[in-house]
């Protein structure tokens, strides 16, 4: 059986062609390898084009008639998407318009949509549940939002149906060292502490003065194996003739800067020079997921949720 993997040369995407391909699924990634990377893709064939393409994604539609799409292909930089917002808009939301509109005509297959935990905005609750009200702060979540939308009417509309998974911090590589995160530039806690680690350079802090336990912020981390592991669970349960929902991916706890950073120099033993900085604007003070949702609906739980465990296979990898 094929899939259609959307932006399968990068970070998460990649991952969840690893584990497609553990289960005898053919992984068809379809990438413009803008951001991601020709040697990331392992365990299946690569079609280079653009999502917004019709007539190429066609073809790729016509030539291997997936039985159901999984869409990551997306710029996923929160500084960058306040800057260049546009660029967001025409890249997040237009052009999977066009890969939506390019489905429906061909056939609307099952969609697993790659979401995000940035459409809750400011957290009223914590941890945050999926009925949490959505008020992204930026046009990163905006722009995933938008899609959830463009899902939801096109299911009503079309009968596609569809999964969207709103995870928090994806963290890790893959434990067997083959793939790992690979951005450019790179803006993922870990992979950061990581780097300063090798370099012997310093890691910035944003900010010391959180209401928090000691004064840095609190995140929720999942792994990339965990994120992969739950994308085909989507799969299975539209496949299956499971309905269409937004879930959390989340491990529902949460760990301040300076405990990654001290994780990080003990899995890596090395000291790890801090730099601290004042507050970026729009940082929430702590973002945890409640994951209930997934649990019942998908039978998932993390299983790499440890986060010594998360920053030794990150470690690796870079090494």
């Amino acid at each position: 059986m094929n899939i259609l993997v959307t932006g399968g040369a990068g970070f998460i995407g990649s991952h969840v062609c690893k584990v497609l391909a553990r289960r005898q699924l053919v992984p068809v990634v379809y990438d413009n390898l803008s951001r991601g990377h020709r040697s990331a893709v392992k365990w299946g064939p690569l079609e280079v084009g653009e999502i917004a393409d019709s007539r190429r994604l066609r073809e790729v539609l016509d030539k291997y008639q997936p039985a159901a799409v999984m869409h990551f292909a997306a710029y996923i930089n929160v500084g960058e998407s306040v800057q260049q917002p546009v660029l967001y808009y025409c890249n997040n939301v237009a052009a999977t318009a066009s890969l939506l509109q390019t489905l429906v005509d061909h056939k609307p297959i099952p969609f697993v949509f790659s979401s995000t935990a940035a459409v809750y905005g400011m957290p009223e609750q914590v941890p945050i549940p999926e009925d949490h009200p959505l008020r992204p702060i930026n046009p990163y979540g905006w722009s995933k939002l938008f899609v959830e939308r463009m899902l939801a009417d096109a299911g009503r509309a079309h009968k596609l149906p569809w999964i969207a998974l709103r995870y928090f911090n994806a963290a890790g590589s893959d434990p067997d060292g083959e793939i790992g995160e690979q951005h450019d530039p790179e803006t993922h806690l870990i992979p950061l502490v990581i780097k300063a680690a090798l370099g012997n350079t310093a890691i910035q802090v944003f900010g010391t003065d959180y209401d928090t336990s000691d004064g840095t912020c609190i995140r929720d981390y999942i792994h990339v194996m965990d994120i992969a592991d739950a994308h085909v669970r989507a799969l299975d349960h539209l496949l299956s003739g499971g309905e269409s929902s937004a879930l959390n991916l989340a491990n529902a706890q949460g760990f301040s800067v300076r405990e990654v950073i001290s994780a990080a120099e003990r899995v890596c033993g090395r000291k790890i020079k801090v730099q601290t900085t004042p507050r970026r604007p729009g940082d929430p003070a702590v973002l945890i997921g409640a994951a209930d949702r997934a649990q019942a609906l998908l039978g998932w739980k993390p299983a790499r949720s440890d986060l010594s465990l998360q920053i030794a296979d990150a470690w690796n990898w870079f090494k």
